[in-house]
């Protein structure tokens, strides 16, 4: 050893003999990891044998023995073929696979909806595709930890046990969790697949990724495989080239227009899911008023229903009607008459998810429904871990029936009770869109079609737009396969392409011009995922096998027949939802709450506005009467404002009437505009 290195070794020498880049090297230095020294009569970043040594051996580990659990999957006699309790998208999808990779090295992508079993195609894929071991790759934490309990044989529920894929596991499949220190190379090396997240896996510091040889393994399996044109994704891709690599999702292209990673060679209509129980028959209700006006800086203009139609491509006009608290209130009137509806057919506790655009417009909302008398919570990234763990297990313990979230209930939440979608906001790409519209298509009772528990609402406002996001995702059923596959290479439309600006999360709204304040509501227009008066969906439900293995159409049944006997679900409107009364004191209640909290957003606006630190003095500086840094001066000058306003003194909000509260809240963004001008004249002069 001594004859090739010295005591001390060069950064390129170091890398070599630990076997990981140079530059992950200076990132270990940088991080305190594995720290260089400066060799005796050199200035030069060198490192020494002995601290190298560990770190030799570790990476090592990988290299000398991946080879240990080869030909599992070659030789485990798994009962995929003509499985019944497999579902007909899971053994159709693998056949896919296994016919895509017997002519192609390419990668693939595979589309199924929410509900329809990726993780069961995950835990299959391996017995056809896999020499070696298989790595699957999870966007988050909540989707890796899922993926690990369905595929660890220790687990009396795991896939491969519940689906009779496998009647004996002496020899495996062993699963290994890399999640931070709990797992070591050893665990991956003695495994036949290895799940992570691609944080833990592909992050900076360099943990994971390097350890791996280039062979180590030989089947790629990325869940919620839209996101793999993240540079993350692709430090991954090119550290396996020659394993194969299979992305699952249930949208197949990006709201940015990047181009997936390989050819899609398989999908799963969301029409036949519905139609065989794998997900919910949604329905969605959109409110139409006859007309609205919208007030800015003390003028008015009121809009009829046709020019409602022609204004919702403005963002003005959608932003208006999603910040109003008149229209927001129909939304939500809407989504508790279907919630209502649905319990009462069956008594099962069903619940409500609602999409705000941002922590200000969430507290709106969940306002609304608790003053009708709703148990309400909001959900978002500023919440506390322990804050959000609480949140959601009152959800899943159905000790709350709605709640409110700002880009919080991605992928991978899975609550099946979530049957109303209740829409706030605009979307202007399809992907969020169908990611927060899957939340409630989750079936209550698997594989039962015509179960009452199996029916979903989607609700919102034409003024927002949506709808263009309906007709897209029913239309995503229907596309030929050459659109869908221009759809992965980033050849989509322009609807698709959309994008907002910013992190909606953190964006501090204001509430003044120009909204709407008024509306007179026409109707709702009630609209079926499964329109009978499509043709298309016709033909997919004339040939989807019924409970007795025979189609429609094999039963003689006509497309004209069917069709009759589908007409509730064609288009029709229907009436708005009874109001309902709010108790004063209810309303104060809710409106002293927001009044509090709209006006921390507007203090952080401010401070943003007029580029002040947190911790800097500038305030207290100009203005003699204000003490501390800019975040309390700014505080007691704020609230000072909006006391003044009034007519109240320091710490009366509890005594205020309902009418001083709602001037208050009403005027918040004008107050918050005068408070900033004064700092900005103070701190100029």
């Amino acid at each position: 050893m001594s004859d090739q290195y010295d005591d001390y070794l060069a950064i390129a020498q170091a890398a070599a003999y630990v076997g990981v880049s140079a530059a992950t090297l200076r990132r270990w230095d940088a991080a305190g990891t594995l720290t260089a020294v400066r060799r005796p009569g050199s200035q030069y970043r060198f490192y020494r044998i002995a601290d190298l040594e560990p770190f030799r051996l570790e990476y090592n580990t990988a290299e000398k023995a991946k080879d240990v659990v080869a030909g599992f999957f070659d030789a485990a006699d798994a009962e995929i073929d003509g499985n019944p309790q497999l579902r007909e998208p899971q053994k159709e999808a693998y056949e896919a696979a296994v016919e895509h990779f017997a002519q192609k090295a390419t990668p693939a992508i595979i589309q199924l909806p929410v509900g329809c079993g990726k993780t069961g195609v995950a835990a299959i894929l391996p017995f056809s595709l896999s020499h070696k071991r298989t790595l699957i790759i999870a966007p988050n934490t909540t989707i890796r930890q899922g993926l690990y309990a369905d595929l660890n044989i220790s687990n009396a529920s795991c896939f491969w046990k519940k689906a009779g894929v496998l009647d004996s596991f002496t020899s495996g499949p062993f699963t290994a969790l890399v999640d931070g220190p709990k797992a070591n190379m050893d665990d991956c090396v003695n495994s036949h697949i290895v799940v992570a997240n691609i944080q833990q896996l592909a992050s900076s510091a360099d943990r994971w990724l390097s350890q791996f040889p280039h062979d180590f393994f030989d089947l790629v399996i990325i869940d919620e495989g839209h996101h793999v044109a993240a540079e993350s994704w692709q430090k991954v891709v090119r550290a396996f080239p020659q394993a194969r690599f299979v992305s699952l999702t249930a949208t197949p292209f990006r709201a940015d227009n990047k181009e997936l990673l390989g050819e899609l060679i398989y999908r799963y209509p969301f029409a036949r899911a519905m139609l065989n129980g794998y997900i919910k028959h949604i329905v969605s209700a959109s409110a139409h008023p006859a007309e609205i006006t919208f007030q800015a800086r003390g003028e008015s203009d009121t809009y009829t229903l046709d020019q409602i139609l022609d204004l919702k491509e403005e963002a003005w006009f959608r932003r208006g009607v999603a910040l109003s608290d008149e229209c927001n209130r129909h939304i939500a009137e809407k989504a508790v008459e279907k919630l209502q509806s649905l319990r009462a057919a069956t008594g099962f506790p069903h619940q409500i998810a609602a999409s705000a655009m941002s922590i200000d417009h969430a507290d709106q909302v969940r306002a609304i429904f608790q003053e009708m008398g709703l148990q309400a919570e909001a959900i978002h990234s500023n919440l506390p871990d322990d804050r959000k763990a609480a949140v959601l297990a009152k959800l899943r313990n159905n000790q709350i029936d709605v709640i409110v979230q700002v880009a919080m209930l991605g992928e991978g939440f899975d609550h099946p009770p979530l049957s109303v979608a209740a829409i706030f906001r605009p979307y202007r790409s399809l992907s969020p869109y169908i990611q927060f519209v899957g939340r409630v298509m989750r079936t209550v009772e698997l594989n039962d079609p015509n179960s009452p528990n199996n029916q979903g609402f989607v609700v919102s406002h034409v003024g927002l737009n949506n709808e263009e996001q309906w007709d897209e995702f029913r239309d995503l059923d229907t596309q030929d396969q050459q659109m869908v596959r221009g759809w992965t290479r980033g050849e989509g439309n322009d609807s698709i392409g959309r994008t907002g600006s910013g992190n909606p999360e953190q964006v501090a709204q204001r509430f003044d011009d120009p909204v709407a304040q008024d509306e007179r509501l026409s109707h709702f227009l009630n609209r079926s995922f499964l329109d009978p008066t499509d043709d298309r969906v016709i033909e997919e439900m004339l040939d989807t096998p019924g409970p007795g293995g025979f189609t429609y159409r094999a039963l003689g049944i006509t497309a004209d027949m069917l069709r009759a006997q589908s007409a509730h679900r064609e288009e029709h409107e229907e009436r708005p939802a009874e109001s309902v009364p709010v108790q004063p004191q209810v309303r104060r209640q809710t409106l002293r709450s927001r009044l509090d909290s709209r006006s921390k957003s507007i203090h952080q606006r401010i401070l943003a506005d007029l580029g002040l630190a947190r911790a800097g003095f500038d305030i207290s500086r100009a203005i003699k009467a204000s003490r501390g840094n800019n975040t309390d001066a700014l505080y007691v000058l704020l609230n000072r404002e909006i006391n003044t306003f009034a007519g109240q003194g320091k710490r009366s909000r509890d005594k205020w009437t309902l009418d001083q509260l709602q001037a208050a809240y009403d005027s918040l963004d004008e107050i918050g505009d005068q408070v900033a001008e004064t700092i900005r004249t103070a701190t100029e002069e």
